[in-house]
């Protein structure tokens, strides 16, 4: 591989999704109010969030030496493919960007906002940096609920309109839950070397039985949510569009195929996330 391509992998292109979906999401339900400028850069704030963390996480797991033998995604610092000093460096390269575009979607909008954007770099750093990774502590999915469900979702709809309104709120739960489903596969996968190492993660904590269970409610319960939505408009029916997809990862999850499984529950996050967009705006007409 260049150099570019194994920047671009360890970027960890296929996880972009989780921060794709919740600002489409939160667009969507803007409906036409919404503003494309804000959109592009509530994109790239989350864009750039994800990729900070997704660095960050490989620096600070490689220099703890937890990434050893690791399946899945190309680990920079892990395999020896780049250093660690470099790889930190992007991460906070990324989270720059990040902070410019949010200072800009700031200025456009309210100013408190930057206090949810440094908060969410914080969490972005200290999930597997510092002297406490709280990532390490069984945290991981709580902090991913909260920044790659609520606040992108509902940040993303409030500089589009100004306020929050309860459809919006059952939206931003469900891209939460979604995103922790992503990455509750990721720990599964890693439940034995996580433990081994000494990594914490909520897997690790459950065990393999109890964390299977709670894949399965992340997946079902955004569902449900978005039949409440069928008191606003009847065509919030079309997230019913994924209940094959959910029905056939519930089996796989019992299975050790859950590199497969995890790229099968991103689809389910983008099939979700465009049936419940297009279902908004329809509902909007």
């Amino acid at each position: 591989m260049t150099s570019r391509e194994i920047w671009i992998k360890g970027a960890r292109p296929k996880t972009l999704v989780a921060a794709i979906a919740p600002v489409i999401v939160g667009t969507a339900f803007a409906g036409y109010d919404a503003e494309f400028l804000n959109f592009l850069l509530a994109l790239l704030v989350a864009l750039a969030l994800q990729i900070g963390v997704n660095y960050a996480n490989d620096y600070s797991d490689g220099v703890h030496g937890v990434d050893d033998d690791r399946v899945g995604p190309i680990r920079l610092v892990g395999s020896g493919l780049a250093k660690p000093a470099d790889v930190k460096r992007a991460a906070f390269l990324a989270f720059a960007v990040a902070a410019f575009a949010g200072l800009i979607l700031s200025a456009r909008s309210e100013w408190y906002l930057l206090i949810a954007g440094a908060l969410a770099i914080i969490a972005a750093w200290t999930y597997t940096g510092g002297p406490k990774p709280y990532g390490y502590q069984a945290l991981g999915e709580v902090s991913v609920f909260i920044f790659f469900g609520l606040v992108a979702t509902l940040g993303t709809y409030f500089v589009q309109v100004g306020s929050i309104s309860w459809p919006v709120v059952l939206a931003a739960i469900s891209m939460g839950l979604l995103a922790t489903a992503i990455l509750n596969v990721n720990n599964l996968r890693d439940l034995e070397r996580d433990g081994k190492s000494g990594k914490r993660t909520l897997a690790v904590r459950l065990g393999a039985a109890r964390t299977r269970a709670l894949y399965r409610v992340t997946i079902f319960l955004p569902l449900l949510l978005s039949l409440v939505l069928l008191t606003k408009s009847n065509y919030f029916l079309l997230t019913l569009i994924v209940l094959p997809q959910l029905l056939r990862v519930s089996r796989i999850v019992n299975t050790n195929a859950l590199i497969e499984l995890l790229g099968k529950t991103g689809r389910i996050q983008i099939t979700y996330s465009l049936a419940l967009s297009l279902a908004s705006l329809l509902a909007a007409r």
